[in-house]
């Protein structure tokens, strides 16, 4: 991947922990994934989404960001800021102007949307902020991506878009039918339906991913591991939501990197790919593991229960042997990653992200309005328009200078995502 120079994009304004002036970041150690392809010929330049979040550094892609929501911090890629192939773009994916000025600046050819709301506690209470940016957003990206004429354009969904799967159910493969039962799976499945309608009408070469959940270093802890991590090491008590016998399967984020870059040289246009975890665990299992990294017993001093969110899928179950057939295999046991993650948080978690008393509450602090502004709205709605006004008079998009063009480019190469 060294030819590669990448962009990325966000979305709702906060103000960033950077945390420049400790220079944090330069006693962390660099996390990288395993897989090595040859350079694809027609890639010259990714643009990430969601660059400032956890996940984007772990390949040596590049990438320019988007606006820095709360969840992101420019810590998490401060240290590739000096290497040729990568560039950082600070602008909104649910704004028109930022996402085509980004295509436009870096030739971007190819793109990998991670860019998202995704705390499912939060979207209980501020499910119009995930509609924004997970539906609204994806609808500009593809918009943007279809008049660029990019080649690839990977989404990053979620394995929840299934919906909950029963304690004896199979584990569910790619056409199974979508059921979310959050808003934040809801409106991933939203999105969605908006990649898979631009690939059957303007065949836009798009490939969906649906991962376990991810964890590792540089993770913003609203989630569960890093979250409870903080707060052993604050020598607190952690708080189990309901019975705590729901279980999730986890993947370290070395392997997801391997996976988008497998999925990335090998994968097939308009397919979509599971990734799936071996490693099932129940809150209460994690909340074990997590007191013997910290030397502590299994206790009611270390751990209490509350009440459970709204709804709380019992389980997730996911079937990764589509993907395995292209080569990736999950590497890092549970073990080894609930470790090295902890070990990263003992040292860096509370300097890497600034004051997070608010975040470590059982329930989270909303502290932006539930409503997305009407004048933003409107204003990225009247950019849209514009833009489409300027497409209606150049050439249809189904003409061999429109994006069937583009199609036709990808599959000249076998297909190939």
């Amino acid at each position: 991947m060294d030819q590669v120079d990448s962009s990325t994009i966000g979305t709702t304004k906060h103000t960033p922990k950077t945390l420049d002036s400790s220079q944090v970041w330069k006693d962390a150690p660099i996390l990288k994934g395993t897989t090595q392809f040859e350079p694809l010929p027609d890639v010259g330049t990714i643009m990430i989404t969601g660059g400032a979040g956890f996940m984007y550094g772990k390949k040596p892609f590049t990438l320019a960001q988007g606006s820095l929501d709360y969840c992101a911090t420019l810590n998490n890629h401060n240290v590739l800021n000096s290497r040729p192939n990568f560039s950082f773009f600070q602008g909104d994916i649910a704004s028109p102007a930022d996402v085509t000025a980004c295509l436009e600046q870096h030739k971007v050819d190819t793109i990998i949307h991670f860019a998202a709301q995704s705390h499912v506690d939060l979207s209980f209470g501020n499910s119009y902020s995930f509609t924004a940016t997970n539906v609204y957003g994806t609808h500009v990206m593809l918009e943007c991506a279809k008049a660029a004429q990019i080649r690839r354009f990977i989404h990053v969904s979620t394995d929840e878009v299934y919906g909950e799967v029963d304690e004896d159910g199979e584990d569910l493969m790619e056409t199974s039918i979508l059921a979310p039962t959050n808003p934040y799976a809801a409106s991933k499945a939203a999105a969605e339906m908006l990649v898979n309608a631009y690939w059957k009408s303007f065949k836009l070469p798009v490939v969906i991913v649906r991962s376990n959940n991810v964890y590792g270093p540089h993770q913003y802890p609203e989630k569960v591991i890093p979250k409870f991590t903080c707060l052993l090491e604050r020598g607190q008590k952690v708080v189990l939501h309901g019975d705590g016998k729901h279980t999730r399967r986890y993947l370290f984020a070395g392997d997801a990197a391997d996976a988008f870059d497998t999925i990335l040289h090998k994968g097939l246009i308009g397919q979509i790919y599971n990734v799936g975890s071996a490693d099932e665990i129940s809150n209460l299992t994690l909340c074990s593991k997590l007191l013997q990294e910290f030397g502590l017993s299994e206790s009611d001093e270390w751990i209490s229960h509350s009440q459970d969110r709204p709804f709380n899928d019992r389980r997730y179950a996911v079937n990764g042997q589509k993907l395995r057939d292209l080569g990736w295999e999950q590497k890092t046991s549970f073990e080894k990653g609930l470790k090295i993650t902890v070990d990263w948080y003992r040292k860096f978690g509370e300097r890497w992200w600034g004051n997070i008393d608010n975040t470590l509450g059982t329930f989270p602090v909303i502290s932006s309005p539930p409503l997305v502004p009407e004048h933003k709205l409107r204003g990225n709605l009247d950019s849209v328009l514009g833009e489409e006004r300027k497409a209606m008079q150049g050439p249809h998009p189904t003409s061999a200078n429109g994006v069937h063009k583009a199609h036709e480019d990808v599959d000249g190469q076998n297909g190939r995502a």
